[in-house]
């Protein structure tokens, strides 16, 4: 058994209220259906880390409104600890969210001034007793990019990880809404050469980034500035793994069935931080993580399918030729 406090993920980041609509946007009137869930890149992926088998744990600020209990208790149905989250005296963020099976249609935020944006590294301090002992970190430029204190909280929790032998894996998971293309390459210069995993798209994080919409030239680009490996997903179907040596494209197996692209890439990161943590090479793991996120587009939100790691690995092992995950 693990000892107390002891985790194998911890998950650094912004939880949301996600609002479900059934219309886009600009078509909302009045009377429009909705219903409420929760999700944020931070959530996302730490449900899928303790979906394959982590014990993990959120660290995030949240709000004080009505919201908050259920939201802890979703978190904690998908067998995150939140023991550990904060409280400030703010809303918590939310966002309206549409069907959208491809992942790409701009979803409409309500973030400025959230609990989730005072996040400072006066909280890093206060977990770095769990940052230290923990196997491995996720955190993302999203939550880098909330507000100055986020920022630099992100670093602050990246280096303390870093210096104890943990393993970073970081997404960059720029939004132009948030930051600028300046900031963004500043906080990813700094925080490159403390992360294992460095998990990417392409072409829009790597245009914006690292000025490529190559998969390829973008993954040596991000080792250039210190990653380890890095993973770059290049649109729906192929990922490509960099990990120094040889550069190869992973199959991305098709959910015949897909509703909601919304957190695939964080459940893709939750899963390959969690598997990696739990000591799988970086290649299963990552095939690992490629599968748990094509399983969790048949779900509506950013946790409305956190797959099992029994069908994970089951569709892991159908992608491979001869079957298995292993490399």
């Amino acid at each position: 058994m693990p000892a107390p406090d002891r985790y194998d993920v911890l998950v650094l980041g912004e939880v949301l209220v996600e609002i479900h609509a059934d219309t886009a946007p600009h078509e909302a009137a009045d009377g429009t259906p909705a219903r409420i869930s929760y999700s944020g890149d931070a959530l996302n992926a730490a449900a899928a880390a303790a979906a394959a088998g982590a014990r993990t744990a959120l660290l995030a600020v949240v709000g004080e409104d009505e919201l908050t209990v259920p939201l802890l208790r979703r978190a904690a149905a998908l067998g995150v600890d939140v023991s550990h989250v904060r409280r400030a005296p703010r809303p918590n963020g939310a966002y309206l969210l549409c069907a959208d099976p491809e992942g790409d249609r701009a979803f409409v935020y309500w973030r400025t001034h959230s609990a989730g944006s005072t996040l400072s590294p006066a909280h890093v301090e206060s977990w770095r007793p769990l940052l230290t002992g923990a196997r491995s970190l996720i955190t993302s430029g999203i939550t880098g990019a909330l507000s100055d204190g986020a920022r630099e909280a992100v670093l602050a929790a990246a280096e303390a990880v870093h210096g104890a032998g943990g393993h970073l894996t970081y997404d960059p998971n720029y939004r132009a809404r948030l930051t600028g293309r300046e900031q963004a390459r500043e906080l990813l210069a700094r925080i490159a050469p403390l992360t294992g995993l460095l998990k990417t798209s392409c072409p829009a994080d790597a245009l914006a980034l690292v000025d490529t919409a190559d998969p390829r030239t973008a993954a040596a680009r991000y080792r250039a500035l210190g990653a380890r490996a890095v993973a770059v997903t290049a649109g729906a179907d192929r990922l490509l793994l960099d990990e120094g040596g040889e550069v190869a494209y992973l199959p991305v197996p098709v959910d015949p069935a897909p509703v909601d692209a919304t957190g695939a890439g964080d459940c893709f990161t939750g899963t390959a931080t969690a598997r990696l943590a739990l000591g799988d090479p970086l290649a299963r793991a990552v095939a690992y993580g490629v599968a748990a996120a094509a399983l969790s587009v048949s779900g509506r939100g950013g946790t409305g399918h956190v797959p099992s790691f029994a069908d994970t690995a089951a569709l892991a092992a159908t992608a491979r030729p001869g079957g298995g995950a292993g490399p």
